[in-house]
């Protein structure tokens, strides 16, 4: 599964065995090595079972690294993930100096890491810092910090959404990731508090725009919700 993920070089590959039914186990590989959860590679799975296979469910069960993620065909025609809330972690427990410096910037307005993810999360001032953002990627990638996962930055949006993010993981093979489901298990609970709000609507702001709906339920998890769009299949000789 690793040679296959680094061969297709996309952010993370996700791969399915069923089980029973509706419930199959899933796994997930960067072009460097195994994730313990994906949003977006989940969605995309669900998508080809629920849309292109049309399994006899509408919903699906899957069995992953962290325990069971619950994929459900809503009523609008999108998909929807159940994933355990990502709590925000004031006190980050490693110096992150030279991660400012590799990302460029010279102000923030605040800074915090998840504490099941380990992903580090600036918050900057506007939307416009957000897509001005040119991190050194080489730099980057030349630190290690045990613990850390993956650096997004994040700010209120300017426009239809309530918060925009962008997200960077040269460690794994991917310099800046498309839509990331994960880092927003950890948003998720960020922005709902800074907000008041149980619904949110967010965009990622990556070369491949991508829009991602949240609503924080009260058990500590948050369903993610979007659209997948079936651009390319075929078979593989192994």
């Amino acid at each position: 599964m690793q040679l296959i993920a680094k061969e297709l070089k996309f952010s993370e590959t996700a791969f399915i065995m069923a089980f029973k039914d509706n419930i199959y186990s899933i796994r997930w590989f960067t072009p460097e090595y195994e994730v313990d959860i994906c949003g977006h590679a989940t969605l995309a799975a669900s998508h080809v079972l629920l849309n292109e296979i049309k399994i006899p469910f509408d919903n699906i069960l899957y069995s992953g690294n962290k325990g069971i993620i619950k994929a459900c065909k809503e009523s609008n025609g999108e998909i929807s993930l159940d994933f355990q809330i990502d709590e925000p972690e004031a006190n980050i427990p490693f110096n992150y100096e030279e991660i400012i410096k590799s990302l460029g910037i010279n102000r923030y307005v605040n800074v915090f890491c998840g504490k099941l993810t380990g992903k580090l999360v600036f918050e900057l001032q506007s939307e416009e810092e957000i897509r001005l953002v040119k991190p050194n990627f080489n730099k980057m990638k030349d630190i290690h910090i045990d613990g850390l996962k993956g650096v997004g930055i994040t700010a209120n949006s300017d426009n239809d959404y309530d918060f925009v993010t962008r997200y960077f993981n040269p460690w794994a093979g991917v310099n800046e990731d498309y839509v990331t489901g994960s880092v927003h298990t950890l948003l998720a609970q960020y922005w709902s508090s800074k907000k008041d709000k149980s619904f949110l609507k967010a965009k990622q702001l990556s070369s491949r725009e991508g829009e991602i709906n949240l609503h924080i339920l009260s058990n500590g998890r948050v369903k993610l919700s979007g659209r997948a769009v079936l651009v390319l299949k075929g078979q593989m000789f192994i």
